[in-house]
C-alpha cells in the first residue's frame, strides 16, 4: 500500500470517497481509491513536523512542504491547494528540504537503514536514493550550488555524509557524537554548520571537491568555541546571506540567540525573554525566532536588535470553530497557554513566514509588514492519535448545526471529536482572509474535557440527529447534532469503550450498542433516554467490535479472547 502506517481504512463510495487514518494524520480524498494510488486529487490532513529539519519552504514558488507520516505535503497557502509526494518505502519523513532553485527536494526517513532520497517536484518522483545510514536520518539539507546534498543520522546513527547527488558519490564522511537538531549550509557553499546538545560545529568541504578517488574523505570539522554557553542546548542554526555572510546565527534551548563570526567565536547574543524550545530563519534583514508559548519573536540582522513579537495563534484547549473574526484571537484570558512554535520559515518572494505548532497547526503569517502582521493560511489539526472516524451520509434538513451531508466526525486521544467539511476544499481559493488573523471555520470541536482521556470511538444515529461517543475510562455521552448540546453522559463501563453501534431503521427499533475491554456489552434503547435494555457478558476478554445484523435483529462481536 502507497498510504501513511494506517490503523483504520474507511470507503464511502456513495461520495466516491476513500479516507484513511494514521496515527495523528487523516487523509482523505476526492477521488475513488484507485485514482488515490496514482496521487491523484487527494487532500491529506495532518502534520508530522518535530522541528525545523522537517519544514521548508521553496524559494521560487513559495510552496511549503512538510511530512505527514510518509508523505510530503506540497501546500500553496495562497489558493489552499495540495500536492503530494508519497515514500513508498512507507517510512516516516523525518527531514527535508528544497534545492536552491526549487526543481528538487530532499528527504530524509526514520526506521532500520534508513534511505535519503531526491525527488523531482513538479512531478513528484524519485530521481536518486542514498541508503548509507543505519537507524534514522535527523537532518539533510542541499548546498546553495546544487552540488552537494548533506545528512546527518540521530543520536544512534552518528554518521554525517556529503553526497554529490548527481554523481550519486559520497565525497566526504566523519561522525558525530552528539545529538544533532539542525544544519545550514554558508552561502558559498564551502562549510556547512551543525547544532545539538552542547554542540556547535563547523564541517569544511574545500578538501573534498579535490577529491578525485571513489572512496570518501574523512569530513574536516571544527568545533564553535562556546565559552560560558559550552554546556546549552543548540536547538537550530542558519547561515547568513548577503553582508552577513561571515556569521552563524543559533538559538538555544534555554532562550538565547547567539551570533558565531568567521573565526567561530561566540561574538555577541541577546535574551529572548522565553524559557523552551527553539527554531530560526532568516530573511533579507531580519531573524525569525520560533519560542515556547506561540511566540515568534523578529529581531535585525545587522545587530540583533529586538523588532517586534508577531500574533500568537489560538489558545490551547479553545473551540477553534468558533474563532472567526481577528478579535477573538486577542480575547484570552490573561492566564491563556499557547502552543510550542517548534518551526519557522520564510518565503523570500511573497514575504510570508510558515510556522508549526507543538499541537499539530500550521499558520503562514504575511510579514511584508511587521508592524501589520495578516494571516494568510492557517490550518489545524488533530495534536494526538485519530481514534475513529465517522461518515455522516445523511443530514436531516432540520438539523441547524452547520453539518452537510458528507461530512466527517473524528476522534482523538486529544479528546475532542471534531466534525469535517468537504464542500470548502473543492473551491479554487481559500475561504480564509489575507489580512484577517481568523481560524478556518472548517472544523467543529464538540466534545472537550479538562481531563485528556481521549474520545475512543464514536457513532452517528441513522437519523443524523445523534452523536454517541465512548471515552477510555469507559464514560458513554450522546450530544444532540441539532444544538451540539450533551443529552446523556453515563458511566456505562469499568474500562475504555472500544466499539459503539446504532440499530439499523429497517429493523424498527432504536437502539444503542456499546462494546467495552470490561467483556461487556450493554444494549440501550434511543427512544427511552438510552435506558438499559439488556447486558451481555458472554466473552472472556476485550470486546473490539460490536454490529447489528440487520432483521432479524440480531447483534454480531468480535473479542480477542
Amino acid at each position: 500500500m502507497l498510504y501513511p502506517n494506517s490503523t483504520f481504512t474507511c470507503v464511502f463510495t456513495k461520495l466516491s470517497l476513500s479516507i484513511l487514518l494514521s496515527a495523528s494524520t487523516i487523509l482523505f480524498l476526492f477521488c475513488n481509491y484507485d485514482e488515490f494510488l496514482k496521487t491523484k486529487a487527494a487532500l491529506l490532513l495532518g502534520i508530522t513536523s518535530s522541528g525545523n529539519s522537517a519544514l521548508a519552504c521553496d524559494p521560487r514558488s513559495g510552496l511549503v512542504a512538510y511530512p505527514a507520516g510518509c508523505v510530503v505535503v506540497l501546500l500553496n497557502p495562497k489558493k489552499n491547494r495540495q500536492h503530494h509526494i508519497i515514500n513508498t518505502s512507507r517510512k516516516t519523513i523525518t527531514a527535508l528540504s528544497f534545492s536552491p532553485d526549487g526543481k528538487h527536494l530532499v528527504t530524509g526517513e526514520s526506521g532500520h537503514l534508513p534511505a535519503v532520497r531526491v525527488w523531482d517536484v513538479a512531478e513528484r518522483k524519485q530521481v536518486a536514493e542514498l541508503q548509507k545510514h543505519k537507524y534514522g536520518v535527523s537532518c539533510v539539507a542541499f548546498s546553495p550550488n546544487g552540488k552537494y546534498i548533506v545528512s546527518v543520522g540521530n543520536q544512534h546513527d552518528m554518521m554525517v555524509n556529503v553526497w554529490a547527488w548527481k554523481k550519486d558519490v559520497i565525497v566526504a564522511a566523519n561522525k558525530v557524537s552528539s545529538k544533532v537538531k539542525g544544519v545550514s549550509f554558508s552561502e558559498d557553499s564551502s562549510y556547512f554548520v551543525t547544532v545539538g546538545n552542547r554542540h556547535v560545529k563547523f564541517w569544511y568541504l574545500d578538501h573534498c571537491k579535490a577529491n578525485k578517488a571513489s572512496a570518501p574523505v574523512p569530513l574536516l570539522g571544527r568545533s564553535g568555541l562556546l565559552g560560558e554557553l559550552r554546556n546549552n542546548f543548540f536547538c537550530d542554526v542558519a547561515c547568513g546571506r548577503g553582508s552577513k555572510s561571515d556569521s552563524t546565527f543559533c538559538i538555544t534551548s534555554s532562550g538565547l540567540l547567539c551570533e558565531f563570526n568567521s573565526k567561530r567565536m561566540l561574538d555577541k547574543w541577546v535574551d529572548l525573554r522565553v524559557s523552551e524550545r527553539g527554531s530560526l530563519c532568516l530573511s533579507e534583514d531580519m531573524i525569525f525566532c520560533g519560542c515556547a508559548d506561540g511566540t515568534v519573536r523578529a529581531f535585525r540582522l545587522a545587530d540583533l536588535h529586538f523588532v517586534c513579537t508577531l500574533p500568537r495563534p489560538h489558545p490551547l484547549g479553545s473551540d477553534v470553530s468558533s474563532m472567526t473574526e481577528a478579535s477573538h484571537l486577542f480575547n484570552a484570558t490573561v492566564d491563556a497557554r499557547y502552543p510550542d512554535t517548534v518551526a519557522v520559515t520564510y518565503d523570500p518572494v511573497s514575504c510570508r513566514l510558515s510556522c508549526v505548532y507543538n499541537d499539530h497547526s500550521l499558520y503562514v503569517w504575511d510579514v511584508r509588514d511587521v508592524q501589520r502582521v495578516g494571516k494568510v493560511h492557517s490550518a489545524l489539526f488533530h495534536p494526538a492519535c485519530v481514534w475513529d472516524l465517522e461518515v455522516n451520509a445523511y443530514v436531516p434538513e432540520e438539523v441547524a448545526s452547520g453539518l452537510s451531508s458528507g461530512a466527517f466526525l473524528t476522534c482523538s486521544a486529544d479528546n475532542t471529536v471534531r466534525v469535517w467539511r468537504m464542500d470548502d476544499w473543492t473551491q479554487t481559493h481559500s475561504p480564509n482572509i489575507l489580512s484577517q488573523v481568523s481560524l478556518t471555520p472548517r472544523i467543529r470541536i464538540l466534545l472537550s474535557s479538562e481531563i485528556r482521556t481521549g474520545i475512543r470511538t464514536i457513532c452517528v444515529s441513522p437519523d443524523g440527529k445523534h452523536l454517541a461517543s465512548g471515552d477510555r475510562n469507559g464514560m458513554l455521552r450522546v450530544h444532540d447534532l441539532s444544538s451540539m448540546e450533551e443529552i446523556l453522559k453515563v458511566e456505562a463501563h469499568d474500562a475504555e469503550i472500544l466499539s459503539l453501534e446504532y440499530s439499523k431503521p429497517e429493523t424498527g427499533l432504536k437502539l444503542l450498542a456499546t462494546a467495552s475491554r470490561d467483556r461487556l456489552i450493554h444494549v440501550l434503547d434511543a427512544e427511552d433516554d438510552y435506558s438499559l435494555v439488556q447486558t451481555l457478558d458472554e466473552h472472556s476478554s476485550s470486546i473490539t467490535a460490536v454490529r447489528f445484523a440487520g432483521e432479524p435483529l440480531e447483534k454480531l462481536s468480535t473479542s480477542d479472547g
